[in-house]
């Protein structure tokens, strides 16, 4: 155990359902050392009173509107939570004293970049979804904030988080819910497109080194790739997938989508460099782990529903 003094922000966004969100929070909210605030990333003036009352070290900005289709539909919403939304929490970190900041960024910020891996230094300026555009944004925000006010700041590039709790509308979790209610399985394209998929173990650990690397190098600012260094085309997931459920499942062929990128592929050696970050979980393994959690956590929900009854 770390012993650090944690205060959460939400405000239980609905993008998909209340209940879950609140359930995800059940160990953190047992612990006396964590305190959760219900409250928009948007409005200043609620955080500026709910978080006056502490001293805060360091602010870890991962409050987003996600995904590349939804902002399609919501290009509106995604830019107000996404640049509107990371400005105030640059201002209420400055007004309460916290001089350290680590934004949630997004591999879709690089778009369909000629080279791979994608490295940092490569120009993220052809964002292929409004969602990839916010997030390009936010960074671009934390870099105007940093040469204002200074402090130490660390934008994290994350690559296809999957794991336990994971949204349910990611490729992942989506794809092994419709397997297991045989249901069919949506491809969009041939199936060729690739993702670099990150256990979500591998991000929480590159998180806290960046956390902890803002309190030893105060002035700097820092862009790092958070990925598992290897690629999987859609189609291998989806047998992958199949395989660990042991079911056979049925394919609805479908156009590619617009703001879907042809692959991402994370180069980690800046990450490797600055946060001793090695990825450790190759995706076999980790959608063998998901899958284990995926059963246990059906089975709660049905152990909830028999209760309610």
């Amino acid at each position: 155990m770390r012993g650090d003094v944690v205060t959460g922000v939400d405000n239980f966004d609905p993008s998909y359902g209340e209940h879950e969100k609140r359930d995800n929070l059940r160990a953190a909210l047992a612990h006396p050392n964590f305190r959760l605030v219900e409250a928009d990333c948007t409005d200043m003036d609620a955080l500026s009173h709910a978080l006056a009352t502490e001293r805060y070290d360091v602010c870890v900005h991962f409050a987003a509107k996600a995904g590349v289709r939804a902002s399609l539909a919501d290009p509106v919403g995604f830019a107000r939570v996404n640049v509107l939304g990371t400005q105030v929490m640059l201002e209420v970190s400055r007004q309460i004293g916290a001089r350290r900041f680590v934004l949630a960024s997004s591999s879709s910020v690089y778009g369909n970049a000629g080279r791979v891996p994608f490295r940092e230094d490569d120009p993220a300026v052809d964002p292929l979804s409004p969602y990839a555009a916010t997030k390009r944004a936010a960074e671009l925000l934390c870099r105007a904030h940093h040469e204002i006010h200074g402090g130490a700041m660390t934008l994290l590039r994350f690559f296809t988080v999957y794991g336990p709790r994971q949204r349910p509308d990611m490729a992942i979790r989506r794809f092994a819910t419709l397997m297991l209610a045989g249901m069919p399985v949506p491809m969009f394209g041939d199936g060729s497109t690739e993702r670099d998929y990150t256990w979500i173990g591998d991000i929480l650990a590159g998180t806290l080194a960046a956390i902890d690397r803002t309190a030893r190098q105060p002035g700097e600012f820092a862009t790092i790739n958070l990925g598992g260094n290897r690629t999987t085309s859609l189609a291998r997931l989806i047998d992958l997938l199949a395989r660990e459920l042991g079911v056979e499942p049925t394919i609805n062929r479908l156009p590619a989508q617009p703001g879907d990128v042809v692959r991402t592929w994370a180069d980690v050696t800046r990450a490797e460099a600055l946060l001793g970050y090695r990825p450790a979980t190759p995706l076999s393994e980790g959608v063998r782990r998901f899958v284990r959690w995926l059963r246990a956590s059906a089975d709660r929900s049905r152990e909830l529903l028999a209760v309610s009854r």
